[in-house]
């Protein structure tokens, strides 16, 4: 039966997808709230779609470490596409770092500038260090929450890769704390293999207050993450061991 589920999705989520697309082909031609409205109504279907075909859904713990106003920065775990659909849902208009290429995906790459995230061009070594600093100065201005992934790409569950210095960068230059939010979502949604249903977990830590230094701040960052994402990791496997 989950097989069936997860072919059942694998087939049925980029036909809905296409079909979107033709829909929401002139959304980047609205104003900006337009388009990001627009572009909820995919992230709400294919949630719905997740959740009555695969089986799968989330939940959030920790959102009392969320600042009540004004923006800060959200140190992302980066699993799956999973995580990159629901901070939509989850955070109020987020402003995301990602990479430029996707810009250049057929009319979900209009959608990602004309909504307001942050891309940068990985090649342009410091220059792009600078490009999202300036972006993100716009997101604070906006109030927006700013997400950036601090190892750079995403890493399967379990898996270990060095942190970055963006995530540090923005730290310093915007003067906003750091909510780190670890998941464990690339065990529902891997990259290679078959998707399958649960909950998966995402869960707010507490806040890094602005004002420490730049590798103590990173260290404390990683620690946190690193301690919070096994844990909910470890959790899962252990539950479906035990069912």
């Amino acid at each position: 039966m989950k097989r069936l589920r997860s072919v059942a999705f694998s087939l049925l989520f980029p036909l809905w997808t296409g079909i979107c697309c033709i829909g929401l082909a002139f959304g980047p031609l609205l104003p900006r709230k337009g388009a990001l409205a627009m572009a909820l109504l995919w992230v709400r279907s294919v949630a719905w779609i997740e959740r009555r075909v695969l089986g799968l859904d989330y939940r959030v713990i920790g959102r009392e470490n969320l600042p009540s106003h004004g923006a800060f920065i959200v140190a992302a775990k980066h699993q799956s596409t999973f995580e990159t659909m629901k901070l939509h849902l989850i955070l109020n208009d987020p402003a995301i770092v990602l990479k430029k290429e996707l810009l250049r995906i057929p009319i979900w790459g209009r959608y990602l500038k004309q909504t307001g995230m942050i891309p940068i061009d990985r090649s342009a070594g410091r220059r792009a260090v600078g490009d999202m600093l300036t972006a993100s100065q716009q997101a604070k201005a906006e109030g927006r929450p700013i997400v950036i992934f601090p190892q750079g790409t995403r890493v399967p569950a379990g898996a270990k890769r060095n942190y970055k210095s963006g995530v540090v960068a923005l730290y310093q230059d915007l003067d906003l704390p750091i909510v780190p939010l670890a998941l464990n979502s690339g065990l529902f949604w891997p990259k290679n293999g078959m998707k399958h249903g649960g909950t998966a977990t995402f869960s707010f830590l507490s806040p890094i207050a602005p004002g420490m230094e730049p590798d103590a701040a990173l260290s404390l960052l990683e620690e946190r993450l690193e301690t919070e994402t096994n844990r909910l990791v470890a959790e899962e496997i252990q539950e479906n061991a035990n069912s």
